[in-house]
């Protein structure tokens, strides 16, 4: 497993005006695990030379349908994750073991109608919705949680009316 590299990744922290962010249900779930670890923030690959602002960017276009935001901050630090074991040579193409990350606060600039989750044709979502940004522990799968964790204490100066 030490031998497989992580893959270079960005999330997204998407704030609307109420200062909520955006997390959304993935659609590649079984039925029984929706409440568990499904829900998850917008957040994808990074390309080889791609910035990582511009990738956040493309991300939500893809993922939710539109990049009608404005960058608020961005980790101080690349932010990593492995998989577990079980998931290691099937989750992420078999290729990492796990992700490194830079995640972007973002503030959400349009309207909720915008966000559309069939925009990409590789549908990652089926339903999205506005949460405190403090309830992003418990949203997460456990090998995740310590990033939302760190999200949730970090990014709280923008989990603010704007």
């Amino acid at each position: 497993m030490t031998e497989l590299p992580l893959r270079p990744n960005v999330g997204a922290c998407l704030f609307n005006r109420e200062g909520l962010v955006l997390i959304a249900r993935r659609a590649d779930q079984p039925a029984g695990e929706a409440a568990s670890g499904a829900w998850q923030l917008p957040q994808g690959g990074l390309d080889r030379g791609e910035d990582p602002e511009a990738a956040v960017l493309r991300e939500l276009e893809e993922e939710i349908g539109t990049r009608n935001a404005v960058v608020l901050g961005r980790m101080a630090e690349w932010l990593d994750y492995d998989l577990p074991a079980h998931l290691v040579g099937k989750a992420l193409g078999g290729k990492y073991r796990g992700q490194t990350q830079m995640w972007f606060a973002l503030r959400f600039l349009g309207a909720d109608g915008e966000i559309r989750l069939d925009a990409d044709r590789h549908q990652e979502f089926d339903a999205w919705q506005w949460a405190p940004l403090a309830s992003l522990p418990s949203i997460a799968v456990p090998f995740r949680r310590p990033i939302y964790e760190r999200l949730a204490r970090d990014f709280a100066r923008y989990a603010v009316p704007a």
